[in-house]
Order: C-alpha cells, then sequence, then structure tokens
C-alpha cells in the first residue's frame, strides 16, 4: 500500500531500519512475512516447520525474558527457573539468524524492576507500580531506568553491526495481566516514551523499528515514538482467515495509515485470504511450543498450504534487506 508510512520515527535510524520498513509497506495488502516464536537452545519449532513444509519462517521471534536484570532466584518454582534456565544462551541463535539475513524480533517479558517473586512479569507477582515508575527520581524510576541501561547495554551490538530488530515492548499492554499495562494507558504510555528516549537519545540504538503492541486507541503513546503497529490474536483453533475484523480495528489506533502486523497468533492467518481481501497484516509470528509443534491449533496440512502459498514471504523468498 503506497500510502503507509514508511519513514522511520527516528531520524537517525540504520539503512536496514529504511529498507525493511519500505518493504513491508510494498507487499501490505499483498503477502504476508511468516513468522515463528522460539524461546529455547534448541528451537524445536524452526527444526518442525522445516521437517514438515522444507522451507522457513522469513521472521523469527526471539525472547528475552532470561536476560531480565531482577529476577529473584531466591522466591521462584520450578517453571518459572525452568522456562528462564532455557532461555538462557538463546541470543546466540539470534546471531546465527543475523547471519542468515533472517529477519528478527524481539519479545521481553520483563521481570519486574524492583520486587515481585517467580515469574514477575506477571502483575499478580510483583507490587511494583507502574505510576510511580514513570515519576523521576523514585525508587521504582531508578530501578526502571538501570534495567532499561542493562537491556541497552545487550542490544548494542546488534547496533554495532547494523542489525535491524522489530522491537516489540511492553506487549498487549492493554491488558492487566503485565504490570506495566496494570495501572492503564497513562503510565503505560509515559513507559513507553521513556523507554524510547532513552534508548534513542541515550544509547543511540539506532537499529530498532518501534512496534507498538496493544489494541486501544488510548494506549497509543504517538506517530512520532511508533513505527510499526501490531496486535496479538488466539483466535479459535483451526480458524485460518484473514482475521480482517481485527485488521480494521487496529486501523482506528491512530489516524496515520501505519505499516500493520500480527505480533503473536496461535492459529495462523490464510495468506490467500489476506490477498484476496487486501487486508494490511504484513507479518505474523506463531506463539512457540504447542502452537507449533502440534496440530491443535493448525494440522501440518495447513501449516505447509501457508508455507507453500505464494503470496507467503518464507525465508527463501526474503531479499536480503540487511
Amino acid at each position: 500500500m503506497s500510502d503507509l508510512i514508511k519513514t522511520p520515527c527516528n531520524k537517525n535510524a540504520q539503512q536496514g531500519v529504511r529498507n525493511i520498513l519500505g518493504y513491508l509497506a510494498g507487499i501490505s495488502g499483498d503477502k504476508i512475512v511468516t513468522g515463528q516464536h522460539t524461546q529455547t537452545m534448541a528451537m524445536e519449532e524452526l527444526a518442525h516447520i522445516r521437517g514438515v513444509t522444507g522451507k522457513e519462517p522469513a521472521l523469527l521471534g526471539f525472547e528475552l525474558l532470561a536476560y531480565s536484570p531482577n529476577i529473584n532466584y531466591l522466591d521462584t518454582d520450578e517453571e518459572c527457573m525452568t522456562e528462564v534456565m532455557n532461555d538462557l544462551g538463546t541470543l546466540r541463535r539470534a546471531w546465527e539468524w543475523a547471519d542468515k539475513k533472517g529477519l528478527i524480533t524481539f519479545t521481553w517479558h520483563w521481570f519486574s524492576p524492583l520486587g515481585g517473586r517467580s515469574k514477575s512479569f506477571f502483575t499478580e507477582n510483583t507490587d511494583f507500580d507502574a505510576e510511580k515508575a514513570v515519576i523521576s527520581g523514585t525508587p521504582e524510576n531508578r530501578a526502571l531506568l538501570s534495567d532499561l541501561d542493562v537491556m541497552a547495554g545487550i542490544l548494542r551490538p546488534f547496533c554495532d553491526r547494523q542489525v535491524p530488530i522489530l522491537w516489540r515492548p511492553f506487549h498487549e499492554g492493554e491488558g492487566k495481566w503485565f504490570w506495566w499495562g496494570a495501572k492503564g494507558a497513562e503510565p503505560l504510555k509515559k513507559l513507553y516514551r521513556i523507554m524510547y528516549e532513552r534508548f534513542t537519545d541515550v544509547h543511540g540504538l539506532n537499529n530498532l523499528i518501534w512496534v507498538w503492541n496493544a489494541t486501544l486507541r488510548e494506549c497509543y503513546p504517538g506517530d512520532d515514538v511508533v513505527d510499526i503497529i501490531s496486535r496479538d490474536m488466539y483466535p479459535e483453533k483451526h480458524c485460518h482467515t484473514a482475521q480482517s475484523e481485527m485488521y480494521e480495528g487496529m486501523c482506528g489506533i491512530t489516524e496515520q495509515h501505519r505499516i500493520t502486523l500480527i505480533g503473536e497468533t496461535g492459529a495462523l492467518p490464510d495468506p490467500y485470504a489476506i490477498h484476496a481481501e487486501g487486508v494490511g497484516w504484513t507479518t505474523f509470528m506463531t506463539w512457540s511450543g504447542a502452537f507449533c509443534l502440534s496440530e491443535e491449533f493448525t494440522t501440518s496440512e495447513k501449516l505447509k498450504e501457508v508455507y507453500s502459498s505464494p503470496y507467503s514471504v518464507t525465508k527463501e523468498s526474503l531479499p536480503v534487506l540487511y
């Protein structure tokens, strides 16, 4: 769609950022980039897709939860520790994918910067207050900035090597289940802008493509700090459509015509329907584990059909963009 905004919100954005935004704008309403979330060193999902389809997704998602600075190892549970330990080291896989010139997106289930137990990215496991965190000088704010500086250091090498990252922070912020969304829209927007300014103005992370991930207009932080809008969706099992109603809902987030993607999904969207209906989703990312590895949400036959579609962009058909 030629009228989509493809100029980066960061005026100093690297060329790879500009290339990806231009590419996604160009395929909107015609094709969709295939994507898959991973969060283990083995990346079982990628092996499964290869085995079933003979192809690879063009975009891989990597999880940063284990890189949170404030994980409480003394007050936790086996489920949390299993997830953390499985995730540790997976940035090596992101570097390998970068060497292959695949698209990369990061998800950060951010353990609360101060206090909390177990999976403290969940509101129920922390009393970390987002309203206090956006007030300069509070203990919560100092902890927030400290965590941001640590994460900026983790992202720095990708910037130095000019590897663009689809950066999707504070995901599902319209909900109350994560600490960043627990106090509503105003703190959420301020948190996002604090991160943007810290990463862009202080740390110069000019390789980031800023992806907003929430479904409510009142949560939107502003066109000056967003490149792409997105939402997560988990439709009924084996419901493979263009998800046009959800797309139309996203078009109301901002007056500007923005590149739009599916941040997370369970059942795969239908690329044939997306093309036929001209629906502007530009990428999807199937979630990890059973959403990909079983046939509970998408059959192997459907998976192969999606990856074989002329309207799907796989790794094999993705141009070199950085």
